[in-house]
């Protein structure tokens, strides 16, 4: 038993979506964690429109655990993974918050301590991060994002973190929406170091609508934050440019051989060269009007039904 607990008081938001078999034994493993370790802190979980029995488990250690100050952010539907940890850290109060993407006990319990302890020696955001790399789809995201990102460091698997309260309140004067957090904790300009660990993060099966929800937040992420859509247009730019010059070619033979058609010639050049730069350029600027007018003009970036205090 630690006798000099730690003074900060410390927040963790846990993410909640259908994890009524995860939840308890991840709760009780963090409330012996903040207990050994700090004076004050609170756990709060947010519900992302769970159907399951999670909140009634979250109910049950409440009770069991009556000295834990443990809150229940009931989202009003589900808002994925991101709007809902949003929601959570917003409401969070501590000088440290803990964020964790899922309650799944996949990393040594005391990387906890040891991110704690290592963001007090100058580092603002620490990260939980596993060594062996992540499953082939997320791998080739995170490849493809840091070749193509404007981030200050390179972003991979992560298991949890933790946020100084300078951190978040950078993080919010930069930007009212966040659509991806891991892409704007990189952006912040504050120290951020990651501590690795042996092991593998554990993936647990998405239903349809959660395997939506992290396409979304992959695109937005590559428009948002990544020149791959630059790149891209570029590319097509130019093999489209190439094929206008080969028509165009093919268009002088054609007049050079004394057999023309009337208009043909010019006509063939001006549609080759005026359609497919509007096309290019349409499909590009449609997805960043539609990002700039939702993050822009959105009152509020996500919809909360009701906070539950259970102490």
């Amino acid at each position: 038993m630690c006798l000099n607990k730690e003074k900060n008081f410390v927040s963790a938001v846990v993410y909640i979506c259908n994890h009524e078999h995860e939840i308890t034994s991840f709760l009780k493993m963090l409330n012996a964690c903040f207990k050994e370790n700090f004076e004050k802190y609170e756990i709060i979980c947010v519900d992302d429109g769970s159907s399951d029995n999670s909140i009634a488990a979250i109910r049950a250690h409440a009770a069991e655990y009556a000295e834990d100050m443990v809150s229940i952010v009931h989202m009003s539907y589900y808002q994925g993974l991101e709007l809902a940890m949003n929601a959570g850290v917003d409401l969070a109060i501590g000088d440290f918050v803990f964020e964790f993407d899922s309650p799944v006990i996949d990393f040594p319990q005391i990387m906890i301590k040891d991110i704690y302890f290592h963001a007090l020696t100058g580092y603002d955001i620490v990260t939980a991060a596993p060594k062996e790399q992540d499953h082939q789809a997320a791998a080739l995201f995170y490849s493809i994002f840091n070749w193509a990102s404007r981030t200050q460091s390179i972003l991979r698997t992560e298991c949890f973190r933790i946020l100084s309260r300078r951190a978040i309140n950078r993080v919010h004067s930069m930007s009212a929406v966040i659509p991806y957090r891991k892409a704007v904790y990189a952006n912040c300009g504050l120290n951020t170091d990651v501590l690795f660990f042996d092991g593998k993060k554990t993936k647990l099966p998405l239903n349809k609508q959660m395997k939506y929800s992290q396409q979304e937040t992959a695109i937005n992420a590559f428009v948002l934050y990544s020149d791959l859509a630059w790149r891209c247009s570029v590319f097509v730019s130019m093999l489209m440019l190439g094929l206008v010059l080969g028509c165009g070619l093919y268009t002088i033979i054609i007049y050079c051989s004394g057999k023309p058609v009337a208009g043909w010639t010019t006509t063939m050049l001006f549609l080759s060269v005026c359609f497919t730069g509007i096309f290019i350029l349409l499909t590009v600027l449609i997805k960043y009007v539609s990002l700039i007018l939702k993050l822009n003009f959105s009152r509020q970036n996500y919809v909360i039904e009701s906070i539950e205090k259970l102490k």
